[in-house]
């Protein structure tokens, strides 16, 4: 199989979606929708991939390696689109053009599309599809021997007739074509339509006249053909593409609770025997680890989870935690957070920047930033580093087997030495030394009497009052 030319047409307006963000650039399931093309594209085995986009090229943000921008001066249809490509594509190139608005499109569909269209010798191949109901469709015209005549657009009255608008075989906007034979039929095009515009499919009958032939290859799943045009189709296509993702996690030896009730993104992975409860969202780059547990109610957000790991009712962004580690509930986990392994973030617990070691605990109640604690050091309920001066960020640092006692602040910059303690609410701000015991706090004094002198104040006060 020849590795093809892939033109992707991206240039439309997408005014109804209503949005000031251009249509292909709104999320689908954690992608813009134009990522999703290129990616089967890509996955097809492409050997070019070109997108079409408007002058303003407002696609250019999402350009990766290997993907070429070409422009479309003015909206004349869907034959100058791919002309605006012509000067990239070689007479002996093998032409895929699919929309960009089409996202479910799957890489074995293009290379099945390809290797029919080589099979075959044709000119042309156009993908289409029968439907029950195809309002709305460009309709495929069979020849007698059943070679593909032409298409007939529907958009408007006086594309197609009466009988036309019968036939449920239709165009799914992905055509196979021959590099130089579609160059030279694009020369030809005319706006003969009541839509004014240069169509893509009117190559067909040209190329027949040239005595060359175009067949259909005929796909099976409709999902591949659903596109986006409003808010509401991006809905139903979401849907769509999630219930696909859940299923391939789920084929792959994930256990989904309540597909209804999950989020995640396409860019997901997912170890074997991992569990994901429901209320849970998964997005970004996050990877999760064999045999883990993510919520309910957590997510996750380009996070990394080492295996048998467990996160519950938690929020998890940028961090990295690791194998048998225990998040939760009501954690909050932020960027350039660690927790090595056997680590445990408890309830309430913030923990931003930080590098916690093996088997050290922060069980509850505390916010933890920009500090490197050691293995196997425990911090009472309430600890807090405070690392702000109100200039700068400081770091504190926490030995092994260290144990702070409750309502500990850590006044960084400042360091606890390994198996140090710390007494009950006691403002560290001076290191210290391992094994000893940092204690900060004024001694207490009681006040004998006081709630009896504290009413007769009160008394004397209201009497005056009077």
């Amino acid at each position: 199989m020849t590795a093809p030319v892939v033109v992707i047409l991206a240039a439309g307006q997408g005014t109804r979606m209503r949005s000031a963000v251009q249509k292909l650039l709104h999320p689908l399931c954690g992608r813009p929708i134009i990522a999703w093309p290129i990616a089967a594209a890509r996955a097809a085995g492409a050997a070019r991939i070109l997108v079409v986009d408007s002058p303003e090229r407002r696609l250019e943000a999402v350009a990766e390696d290997g993907v070429e921008l070409v422009v479309q001066e003015r909206p004349l249809g869907t034959a100058d689109a791919v002309k605006a490509a012509a000067a990239q594509i070689g007479p002996d190139d093998t032409v895929i053009v699919i929309n960009g608005d089409a996202p479910l499109i799957t890489p074995e569909t293009l290379q099945a599309l390809v290797q029919a269209h080589e099979r075959s010798g044709a000119a042309a191949t156009i993908a289409t599809m029968v439907l029950d109901d195809p309002s709305g469709y460009g309709r495929v015209v069979r020849a007698p021997d059943g070679t593909v005549e032409r298409v007939v657009e529907t958009k408007a009255p006086g594309d197609s007739t009466e009988l036309e608008l019968h036939i449920r075989e239709v165009n799914t906007g992905m055509f196979a074509f021959d590099g130089g034979a579609l160059i030279a039929a694009l020369r030809e095009v005319r706006a003969d339509n009541a839509q004014g515009e240069h169509y893509l499919p009117d190559v067909l009958p040209i190329l027949r006249e040239r005595e060359r032939t175009v067949l259909a290859y005929e796909l099976s799943d409709p999902d591949e053909l659903l596109q986006i045009n409003d808010r509401r189709q991006l809905a139903d296509v979401t849907a769509v593409a999630q219930r696909q993702i859940h299923e391939r996690h789920m084929l792959a030896g994930v256990t989904i609770v309540n597909p209804a009730a999950t989020v995640i993104d396409a860019g997901v992975e997912i170890g074997q025997d991992a569990v994901i409860a429901p209320f849970t969202s998964l997005h970004g780059a996050t990877r999760i680890g064999v045999g883990s547990t993510v919520g309910p109610h957590s997510t996750l957000i380009d996070a990394q989870v080492g295996e048998q790991a467990k996160i519950l009712h938690a929020y998890v962004t940028g961090a990295v935690v690791g194998n048998r580690v225990s998040v939760g509930p009501f954690a909050y986990l932020r960027p350039g957070t660690v927790l090595r392994e056997g680590a445990k973030a408890g309830t309430f617990v913030e923990i931003k920047n930080s590098d916690v070691g093996a088997g050290s605990k922060v069980p509850h109640l505390s916010y933890i930033g920009d500090a490197d604690i050691g293995e196997g050091t425990n911090l009472g309920a309430s600890t807090i580093t405070a690392n702000y001066d109100g200039y700068r960020k400081h770091r504190t640092t926490i030995g092994d087997r260290v144990k702070t006692s409750v309502d500990t602040t850590l006044i960084a910059p400042v360091s606890i030495g390994d198996d140090a303690y710390t007494a009950a609410g006691s403002v560290i701000s001076s290191d210290v030394p391992p094994g000893a015991l940092g204690v900060a706090r004024s001694r207490q004094s009681n006040i004998e009497g006081y709630a009896q002198q504290r009413r007769e104040r009160a008394e004397a006060e209201s009497r005056e009052d009077q």
